[in-house]
């Protein structure tokens, strides 16, 4: 054995491992969720239909077929935004004006329901006094109001308004309180050690420790505000998708009412969700309980 040769130690290749990027990991991910949660509705949506279609195909049926609906309200479908004039205008418009209303309604309908509940949460007098008549309240129908804000307001704009915030201020108001009430004592303890402000303490423990509660009665608010204008609208006229339903109604146009019913329910689901997800972000996923 050659005593001169000289052992070098080995070396190991270095090997490279390919690992899927997180762009791609997302994506999968959010294909996946995509599959989950719309395949089975649209598989829903899907049976319906065809049943749909199979009940109201003949000639002595009351309503008419998706394929019939489709057929008639096409140029509704492919153009919202026309605009004749007056009251003659595309869907979008109608539902634009519908959503504007509730935007204002319902946010009068935020700010004063938030407000009131803190304050009727922290007093177990005003909670008990208060609390039977905002439950009788609450169960009054949307339309019972406007007779009665048409007479004091003398005007449709205003009414409509009223209508939606009084409509949803009463769940908004009996959450936020009941989610005031619900504060954990040692959120109370805390507060009192640390010394902090009215302030502070409704800044810091108040408003987060009620969150959950908050936007439960947000999510009911806004369903209540999209449910109470489409009624008030049929009556008040302009323009609306409420007047719209009513005036295809007064035409015979079944099919429209149908297609403005499906943009109704969108848009209600749309709202709904949109609430959720603030509250989602804002609680961080925390349930009201």
């Amino acid at each position: 054995m050659n005593a001169n040769v000289k052992l070098q130690p080995a070396t190991a290749e270095p090997v490279s491992i390919v690992r899927p990027s997180r762009l791609a990991a997302l994506a999968r991910r959010s294909g996946r969720y995509a599959v989950q949660q719309l395949v089975p509705p649209l598989v829903i949506l899907l049976v319906l239909g065809v049943i749909w279609e199979m009940l109201c195909s003949g000639a002595d049926a009351a309503l008419p077929p998706p394929s019939q609906v489709v057929a008639e309200t096409w140029e509704l479908i492919i153009d919202p935004f026309y605009d004749n004039g007056g009251n003659d205008v595309g869907l979008a418009w109608q539902l634009l004006a519908s959503l504007q209303r509730v935007a204002v309604g319902y946010l009068l309908a935020v700010v004063a329901g938030v407000g009131l509940g803190v304050l009727i949460g922290q007093s177990d007098w005003a909670m008990r006094g208060l609390d039977p008549i905002f439950q009788v309240l609450r169960t009054v129908p949307p339309l019972a109001w406007l007779p009665l804000s048409l007479a004091g307001f003398q005007d449709s704009h205003p009414s409509a308004l009223f209508v939606i915030f009084i409509t949803a201020i009463w769940p908004i108001i009996i959450n936020t309180a009941v989610g005031i009430r619900n504060i954990p004592q040692d959120y109370r303890n805390v507060a009192q050690v640390l010394q902090l402000n009215g302030f502070e303490y409704f800044k810091t423990i108040m408003l987060p420790a009620a969150a959950p509660y908050i936007f439960t009665g947000l999510r009911i608010g806004v369903g209540l505000s999209w449910l109470a204008i489409i009624a008030a609208e049929m009556l008040i006229g302009g323009v609306g998708i409420g007047f719209f339903i009513w005036d295809a109604w007064n035409a015979s146009r079944i099919s429209d009412i149908i297609l403005a019913l499906v943009y109704i329910g969108v848009i209600g689901f749309v709202l709904d969700r949109l609430v959720a997800f603030v509250g989602q972000r804002i609680t961080r996923g925390i349930p009201a309980n």
